[in-house]
């Protein structure tokens, strides 16, 4: 295969400053939940991603020092020497496949929760987190400012003796220079509050220092808000200003949108509601105010569209976080010109849920992100199993089968078998992503459905096969993994209808929709009904709908535009009787399809193993079915399977 010649573009190298970056794909700093408190995670899931061909690779935000504590958050720390030892593990990795290491040295100012070090947190005013309860931030003094600095100083040179090439003077989000730049966070009457000039005072001088200090072994980064949303304060002209005046100290400016919280989440926007690429205008706004390199981001997967925002100059480097979970590979596979191999994020931002709300990182399309050090998976390396002379037999074609199928032919078993009742493979995906804004949820099958098709030799696909435990007994494979699924519960009342049936279309009337999930099936079956038209009560035992949602960044745009359509709350009645609708749909919960595993349990004839997997085992979000079947393939010829083996720490 050959890269494209359209494709070129991406791989010229680009100086920044006294480094020079080998390509054009960066992954930006972003959350993992592993900071310095795992190290060896750290270093491991950075290090693939230079592996896998992107140019820099960086840490998330990194505080600067203790008075900028987020716990119970996780962030990288430079604080001390123990943490240059820790982010030095990192860098070696990163460096290793001749990719440049970045840190995002941040101080959160009133954004800091300050729970570990029980301390205010610093700002330029005194002012509430409106977003924490009993946080209220310390005004600064001309000494804490200075010190402040000082911290970013000294953190920085630490970023030196770690090994990093990049260092950023973090600003955006809403954090403490971006405090200090606006209005609405900064009420201050000195040298540092009032005017433009004063407002920007923080900032530049922080920048000027740090560049000081390493600029002449590091780039020096700047990350800022190309935008003006409300929650951020800072109106577009004055963020132009501030741009053209840094700009001689900048080596690499880094444009994101938004702000830290607030009614507007466009930082991570899920696909849901934005289509790759979507912050390009607000980029190609900012980038007037500078001559110096310029990183874009708004989860890049396709190549063409990659490569025109670069060619049109509105950005130089193509920025991800996503994209780079979903495929660390991503740059490599272009440039081989391995186009369909590319893992494309689907957008549901599973990864930021788990990485800023206390669980290990994840993702949907790679079973293998943040599973580098603690479980020793590549994304693209199996190894041969030890009983790979067997034939295996999936029962279910959903995502946990198709991803178990695909590992086990990848671990060299003699022939795997894949088989589904239905006409096609995919499992509930198939329905899903017919519903409201789930369009790019195919990529999960769209990607499996490819890799069967180049493992056609290992693998035998069969659809419209329903199998029963007689003929799976005599079917002729030794393991047999079941991946059956689960069903949503419905009964009891003739107007129930389920949620796999709703994009099939819905009997005539009113709607009502019983929501006991609380994350993505009942409001995208809510506006699937409004979008036809109908009038539509939505119950829930929840305090708003679906508030899982808040946590993937979609919750907080998905209601207003519910609410618009017309959508009316009710609780959720004791009664179906109560309910004044033609329509039910019924999405309270699910109940895993496991009649099939048990009775092949109770007898499994001359089997030698049985197993399940995904939903069969328990309903769950995709993500962790896709990661169930996926573990059993990597460990199925351990001592036991159907058990997870211990993992490493750290």
């Amino acid at each position: 295969m050959t890269r494209e010649a359209r494709h070129d573009i991406l791989f010229e190298p680009l100086a920044i400053g006294p480094v020079t970056l080998p390509n054009r794909f960066y992954q930006v700093p972003h959350c993992t939940g592993f900071g310095v408190t795992k190290p060896a995670s750290q270093a491991a899931f950075r290090g693939m991603k230079a592996e896998g061909g992107w140019g820099a690779v960086c840490t998330e935000y990194c505080s600067i020092s203790p008075s900028s504590d987020d716990e119970p958050y996780v962030s990288a720390r430079l604080w001390d020497d123990e943490d240059v030892a820790r982010l030095r593990l990192m860098t070696e990795a990163v460096h290793a496949h001749g990719a440049l290491a970045g840190v995002e040295l941040w101080h959160g100012g009133l954004g800091a929760n300050a729970r570990e070090s029980r301390l205010p947190p610093l700002a330029p005013s005194q002012m509430a987190n409106e977003h924490t309860p009993w946080v209220v931030a310390q005004a600064m003094t001309v000494a804490d400012i200075e010190r402040e600095q000082d911290a970013w100083v000294a953190a920085a040179r630490r970023a030196v003796a770690a090994g990093f090439d990049i260092v950023y003077v973090y600003g955006s989000h809403s954090y403490l220079p971006a405090q200090f730049l606006s209005p609405l966070t900064n009420l201050r009457t000195d040298a540092y509050g009032g005017s433009f000039a004063n407002r920007a005072r923080f900032w530049l001088e922080a920048i000027e220092r740090v560049r000081e200090a390493v600029g002449e072994r590091c780039a020096i980064a700047v990350r800022i808000a190309a935008d003006s949303l409300a929650a951020a304060g800072v109106d577009p002209d004055e963020g132009a200003a501030f741009v053209r005046a840094a700009d001689p100290l900048v080596d690499l400016w880094d444009a994101a949108v938004g702000a830290e919280a607030g009614e507007h989440r466009t930082d991570s926007g899920a696909s849901r509601h934005f289509a790759q690429g979507y912050q390009i205008e607000l980029t190609r706004w900012l980038r007037a105010a500078t001559s110096k390199p310029m990183i874009g981001v708004g989860r890049y997967t396709d190549p063409d569209l990659m490569a025109d925002h670069v060619r049109s100059g509105a950005i130089d480097v193509i920025g991800s976080a996503r994209p780079s979970i979903a495929d660390p590979f991503l740059p490599a596979k272009v440039r081989d010109g391995r186009y369909d191999e590319i893992r494309e994020c689907i957008g549901c931002n599973q990864c930021y849920s788990r990485a800023n709300y206390g669980r290990h990182i994840g993702c949907t399309q790679n079973a293998t992100a943040g599973e580098e050090h603690r479980r020793g998976w590549h994304p693209e390396r199996f190894a041969p199993a030890a009983n790979a002379d067997r034939d295996v037999l999936v029962v279910g074609a959903g995502p946990a089968g198709m991803e178990c199928a695909i590992v086990l032919a990848r671990r060299g078993f003699r022939r795997v078998h894949l088989v589904d009742a239905a006409p096609d493979v995919g499992g509930h995906v198939g329905w899903l992503a017919r519903l409201p804004g789930l369009g790019d949820w195919a990529r999960v099958v769209d990607w499996r459905r490819i890799q069967l098709r180049r493992l056609r030799r290992q693998i035998e696909v069969i659809t419209n096969q329903p199998l029963d435990a007689a003929t799976v007994r005599s079917y002729g494979a030794e393991i047999v993994v079941v991946a059956t699924g689960s069903r949503w519960l419905t009964g009891g009342d003739p107007r129930l209808v389920a949620p796999e049936s709703v994009a099939d279309g819905l009997p005539a009337g009113a709607v009502a929709v019983l929501d006991g999930e609380g994350y993505l099936v009942g409001a995208a079956c809510a506006e699937h009904a409004l979008g036809l038209g109908r009038r539509v009560t939505y119950h829930s035992p929840f305090d708003r709908v679906a508030p899982f949602l808040d946590e993937t960044l979609e919750g907080v745009l998905l209601r207003p535009r519910l609410a618009t359509a017309g959508l009316a709350l009710a609780p959720l009645p004791s009664s179906l009787a109560d309910i004044n609708a033609d329509v039910i749909i019924d999405a309270r919960g699910r109940r895993s399809d496991e009649a099939l595993y048990h009775e092949l349990c109770d007898d499994p004839g001359d089997l030698e193993a049985v197993y399940r997997v995904g939903d069969c085992a328990a309903p769950r979000m995709l993500a962790d079915a896709i990661f169930d079947g996926h573990r059993l393939a990597r460990e199925i010829d351990g001592p036991q399977p159907a058990v997870a083996r211990v993992w490493l720490r750290g």
